[in-house]
């Protein structure tokens, strides 16, 4: 198997980068009021996804799961129900920032965190969408917990996630793209989703029927423009966090780019493509070791830096080791 690093000099160099990012990193990854989660705990119990899986190998990436989120969001906002119960039972308004880093938080234990630990926190909230109900303003009624709605919204979050790492970080195969959707599966029945693609034709399938339900709205362009100018990162960062906005409404299919009226102020700049995916080609060799990636590599006895140190193609098998193996299996049904 080949590395990733074709020579030592690369990772040398990163490394004060890396200790600067982790630090900012933990700060995100900790949104205030709420508990720290433990991503090492319990020691040997796996996540819902093995960590040799393609889903471990995107979420681990900053640049592409932020463009990917936005991607996912400006597709599920262009629904009227999801749309009318994300803006008027959520904080994106109010707390931008904290809305984000609770998002954030709460796709790092789905991918990342024990099984035990995320299906507890999936419960919390399917509870909570549970209590969400309303009327559009076209007078239409919808539930949170619709399987529908739900069925959308963990599509685009893969698609978003997955397509984003693929344009912006390393070229995936359709193979691994179905891998996954495919994957999605597992996670999304525990949100509450029952019909999600399986694969990228599955998701094309998907998008072509909804397209006739989706619709322009003033919305979307307050949901960029706030993630555009909330400091979610670092002022050294900012414009490159603009940049990532105005990539991920280049991930969105032009059709639906067209049919959604995407302001042209967002669309992506000389150089920008080129800029990101270099930025995220870095990030993508970036141990983190406070992060979720590697920190639940270290509760399952493998490396922190298992994820970076192969190529994407050639991830060694995962095995637990034979101290782990009386509690890999924790939490399966």
């Amino acid at each position: 198997m080949r590395k990733i690093h074709g020579s030592a000099l690369p990772r040398l160099l990163l490394l004060p980068l890396e200790s600067q990012l982790d630090r900012v990193g933990r700060r995100l990854m900790q949104p205030d009021g709420a508990p720290r989660f433990d991503f090492r705990q319990p020691l040997g119990e796996e996540a819902l996804l093995p960590p040799d899986s393609v889903s471990w190998r995107i979420f681990k990436n900053p640049i592409s799961l932020f463009i990917g989120g936005v991607a996912a969001v400006i597709l599920e906002l262009a629904e009227p129900a999801v749309r009318t119960g994300v803006w008027e039972h959520s904080s994106f308004r109010k707390d931008t920032v904290g809305r984000l880093q609770r998002t954030g938080l709460a796709a790092m234990i789905t991918v990342y965190g024990a099984r035990s630990r995320a299906e507890k926190m999936i419960a919390g909230v399917v509870r909570q969408h549970d209590r969400v109900g309303g009327t559009t303003p076209d007078g239409r009624s919808y539930k949170a917990n619709d399987p529908d709605l739900l069925d959308w919204v963990q599509a685009t979050a893969t698609f978003g996630f997955t397509m984003a790492y693929s344009r912006y970080v390393s070229q995936l195969s359709a193979e691994e793209i179905s891998q996954a959707f495919a994957e999605a599966q597992v996670p999304g029945r525990l949100y509450g989703a029952r019909n999600t693609p399986t694969s990228l034709s599955g998701w094309e399938k998907m998008l072509a029927e909804m397209k006739p339900r989706l619709e322009p709205s003033a919305i979307i362009d307050e949901f960029l423009w706030l993630v555009s100018e909330a400091e979610a990162f670092p002022a050294v960062l900012r414009p490159l966090q603009r940049s990532m906005v105005r990539a991920a409404v280049a991930l969105v299919p032009q059709d639906v780019q067209h049919m959604l009226g995407l302001p042209h102020r967002y669309r992506m700049r000389l150089g920008e493509e080129n800029l990101l995916r270099q930025a995220g080609s870095m990030a993508d060799r970036l141990v983190l070791p406070s992060l979720p990636p590697a920190q639940s590599c270290l509760r399952l006895g493998l490396p922190a830096d298992y994820l970076y140190h192969w190529i994407p193609d050639a991830l060694p098998d995962f095995t637990p080791p034979p101290a782990l193996r009386a509690t890999s299996g924790s939490g399966r049904g």
